[in-house]
């Protein structure tokens, strides 16, 4: 079954249906549980009066404790900031086409997507929340299935257009099984229905859906770790409008001190992070940690550096890029020089200094 990338379209309507698949909108953090917002971990800058639409997903990294804790408004008291749930990259990257957000969280995959043709979005990716592992993965019922060729004529639920929809191709492509599996396009909250209805064979997801598979007795055959390993990396990044960076360099600044700081939290201080996490997952704290594990989470020194986006990780977009052409994906492969020129490196090094 192939796959098409849809076209992003700034009409009224496009923008309706971005909105409607939004879980809702905040002025900022958690206000709406009454938790207290904890102190900035650097100097506040009250000179910061930026507007900002950010859009998150829920994604056990750092972004979540960002918002959980209140840190940019405590960091920037000045600043009007918005923050909107998304359901999966694919719903990000439309927002963006259609001019409603300005940072927002989603994979590469998707981010590759946003830059590439037919869409050449004029964003840029200024932070990489994490490197994807084991946390996304590929669980199937039948406890008979044990290898990949197993799903041959198997219906494979997987939310298209995100990471794990990349590792899936990805997986399938190298054993042999592209066209013989069904892809079935589901978001995740709607997976574990289709799972209990047996209206699916299997879903390549991420946490907290993919807990929620294996609790009910599914069985990880695979995960994005093993895709990786076979060349096939992926990561979850903030990408951030080109007009809105150029207009806002102090705030996106503070916006990666404070994202390179929860990474810090999550490196050092996992069960405070995670009680954070899971107030904005909805779920306990010691379900939040075993997820951790599944991500690693880079610092802004190592990510400003040469391997990622101080270099390295333009070559990963440009393979990634490769990779959906072939599928149909995207129409037409950049240079690497044009998804060099598709990276802000300038907030992770303003973080790391």
């Amino acid at each position: 079954m192939t796959t098409t990338v849809r076209k992003v379209v700034a009409t009224s309507a496009a923008l309706a249906a971005v909105l409607a698949v939004t879980a809702g909108c905040v002025e900022s953090g958690r206000g709406d549980t009454g938790a207290a917002a904890a102190s900035c971990p650097f100097a506040a800058d009250t000179s910061v009066t930026s507007t900002v639409r950010l859009g998150y997903q829920a994604i056990p990294n750092g972004d979540l404790l960002v918002k959980d804790r209140d840190l940019l408004q405590v960091c920037l008291p000045n600043a009007k900031i918005t923050w909107s749930q998304f359901a999966s990259g694919a719903d990000v990257v439309q927002a963006f086409g259609a001019g409603s957000l300005d940072i927002g969280t989603l994979g590469s995959s998707p981010a590759t997507k946003a830059l590439s043709a037919p869409l050449n979005l004029p964003v840029q990716v200024v932070w990489i929340h994490d490197v994807i592992g084991t946390s996304e993965s590929l669980v199937v019922k039948d406890k008979s299935v044990t290898t990949l060729a197993g799903l041959r004529g198997k219906k494979v639920a997987t939310p298209f257009g995100s990471t794990a929809h990349y590792s899936l191709l990805a997986a399938i492509d190298k054993a042999g099984l592209t066209g013989q599996v069904e892809l079935i396009n589901l978001q995740p909250e709607a997976i574990p229905g289709a799972w209990q209805g047996n209206q699916i064979d299997a879903a390549w997801v991420w946490d907290p859906t993919l807990s929620k598979l294996t609790a009910a007795g599914g069985t990880v055959l695979t995960s994005s770790a093993e895709t990786a390993a076979a060349g096939a990396p992926t990561y979850d990044v903030a990408i951030a409008d080109k007009k809105f960076l150029a207009a806002n360099a102090a705030f996106a600044t503070a916006w990666a001190k404070v994202q390179n700081y929860a990474v810090e939290q999550l490196r050092t201080q996992q069960a405070d992070a995670a009680v954070s996490i899971g107030a904005q997952l909805g779920i306990a704290p010691d379900q939040v940690v075993p997820q951790l594990a599944g991500y690693q989470y880079l610092p802004a020194a190592e990510q400003a550096g040469p391997r990622y986006l101080g270099g390295g990780f333009a070559a990963d977009l440009t393979g990634t890029a490769r990779f959906l052409l072939s599928q149909g994906g995207v129409t037409a492969v950049g240079s690497e020089q044009q998804y060099r020129d598709g990276i802000a490196v300038a907030p992770a090094a303003g973080a790391a200094s």
